[in-house]
């Protein structure tokens, strides 16, 4: 297969895993508002591992976001966020880092962008400082634990999975 297609399928099957943790998450009522533990977020590891997890991630939650009913402000900086995370942890990948340290973009980009995004446009009561620290304990749940629990799961087939060359990730 060539690779401008194995890339393609590889970030469109990201995205379609993306959308369906989340609705899982969201039927069990754990996707939205001030504490977020979306299945999906864990998947934000897999830049680590592959380029195409970048586009896959952020389709998939601004498929997500929308399917989920979030109000539109939320859809794009929720979307920009998982972005911006997803695009960190693959530079952070590329350094050699211990791998729990690519957790930390994802973590830290949603507790910066989704604080004033359930203050200001849900108008949930708290205060920012309050929603950072729900987001961010849902996030170091989804991100941090699940995250690495799907990278130890994924490394010892990432050759196979993702068409990497001996020894990378």
């Amino acid at each position: 297969m060539k690779k401008t297609t194995l890339y393609l399928v590889h970030a469109a099957v990201i995205a379609a895993l993306y959308v369906v943790l989340t609705l899982l998450a969201n039927m069990l009522g754990l996707a939205n508002y001030a504490v977020q533990v979306r299945f999906s977020e864990a998947m934000t590891i897999l830049p680590v591992f592959t380029p195409a997890a970048i586009p896959g991630l952020f389709i998939g939650c601004l498929l997500s976001n929308t399917l989920t009913g979030c109000m539109p402000m939320d859809i794009v900086f929720g979307s920009l966020a998982t972005l911006a995370g997803a695009v960190g942890t693959y530079f952070i990948g590329k350094k050699k880092l211990p791998v729990w340290v690519a957790t930390l973009p994802p973590i830290v980009a949603n507790v910066i962008v989704v604080p004033p995004v359930l203050r200001y446009v849900y108008m949930l009561d708290g205060s920012i400082p309050y929603f950072m620290l729900t987001v961010g304990a849902g996030e170091v749940i989804s991100c941090g634990i699940l995250g690495m629990i799907l990278y130890q799961a994924l490394r010892p087939r990432a050759v196979s999975l993702f068409s990497l060359q001996p020894g990378d990730k």
